[in-house]
């Protein structure tokens, strides 16, 4: 007979093989919570030397910047992957990373390159968080309002998008001038150095109050990963769950791209590597994982980057090239659905 997997949830589909943990969750996570402590003061402290009051609150800022970051990449692709049944899903699928690329291609094209780095932080960062949230609010409540629409149609409009975003950049950023394309480009990707104090501040509240319900949700998103219509039938309110999560996760990406700029694979690669260290599918256990691990890869990449490789090259371009990896890899070996 046939054995049926398809009412498992994603972490549990591991077609046969053995996992690779070798230590109960409890331990993983006393364990990544020393890591990531040990990298973070070895961030602040090695090398401090100079001016410590103009030195120290500038390494703070980029601390809680890599931070922040990696709590928002990998509390939204954890949930974004739990309610579309799918681990080699990112909520970069919905576009929103091509539309900053295009927010700031449109801003550089009509102001100017050097006009649109002298703009305002603030009015920058309102500008593409509101454009990004209402993207996806106007993508939601088209699809969720009407009857028959799924949530693959919504991958399939967010992939449609994408390559839409994506064409309109391309196009634009050919009509401009090269020096402007180059000062344009270094937005393109992800930066921890050049983050405002304001900013993060604003971006530490929303995160943390984002990650209040998505906690208070991990019950409920370990019933929605059995499947829809398990979960449905235990009682869950499938439509309104995934609604939440998605705008959970929407405002999450948002916040974070338009703090430091995209990072495609970032989420897919702690995500993947969580659940490779976990023992168990519940959310309990992999949001902090995940999360612990984003801040393991930011923190001790950025700390050897700038202490072994004296900022030869940029962290976010070692993060993309590890996770196209990683993403390879599990379509390769067809580990999940």
């Amino acid at each position: 007979m046939r054995a049926r997997t398809t009412a498992l949830p994603p972490a549990v589909v591991q077609t046969g093989r053995k996992p690779v943990k070798t230590l109960p969750p409890a331990a993983w996570l006393l364990l990544l919570v020393i890591a990531a402590a040990a990298l973070v003061a070895a961030f602040l402290l090695v090398d401090l030397q100079g001016n410590l009051a103009y030195v120290l609150p500038r390494r703070l800022n980029r601390v809680g910047a890599m931070v922040l970051v990696a709590v928002a990449v990998a509390v939204s692709t954890v949930l974004f992957q739990t309610v579309t049944g799918n681990r080699i899903l990112t909520p970069s699928i919905m576009g929103l990373d091509a539309l900053y690329i295009l927010i700031q291609t449109v801003l550089a094209f009509a102001l100017g390159a050097s006009t649109l780095l002298t703009l305002g932080a603030p009015l920058r960062f309102a500008v593409e968080v509101t454009l990004m949230v209402a993207f996806s609010w106007l993508l939601y409540r088209w699809l969720f309002t009407g009857g028959g629409r799924s949530l693959h149609l919504l991958l399939l409009v967010g992939i449609v998008f994408g390559v839409f975003f994506r064409g309109a950049s391309s196009l634009l950023q050919r009509l401009m001038d090269p020096s402007e394309f180059i000062i344009l480009q270094d937005l393109f990707f992800a930066s921890f150095n050049r983050v405002d104090p304001m900013l993060l501040l604003i971006s530490a509240v929303v995160v943390a109050g984002l990650c209040v319900p998505a906690w208070r949700l991990r019950h409920r998103l370990d019933v929605l990963a059995l499947g829809r219509d398990t979960a449905v039938g235990l009682g869950v309110d499938h439509r309104r769950t995934v609604t939440l999560v998605l705008v959970i996760c929407s405002v999450l990406v948002a916040v974070s791209t338009a703090l430091v700029g995209p990072a495609t694979f970032f989420g897919l690669l702690v995500s993947a590597l969580a659940y490779q260290l976990c023992s168990s599918f519940r959310h309990a256990v992999v949001l902090p994982i995940a999360v612990l691990l984003g801040v393991i890869a930011l923190v001790g990449g950025q700390l050897v980057l700038e202490q072994v490789f004296a900022f030869d090259t940029a962290l976010s371009i070692v993060i993309e090239f590890t996770g196209g990896i990683v993403f390879l890899a599990l379509l390769l070996k067809g580990r999940v659905r």
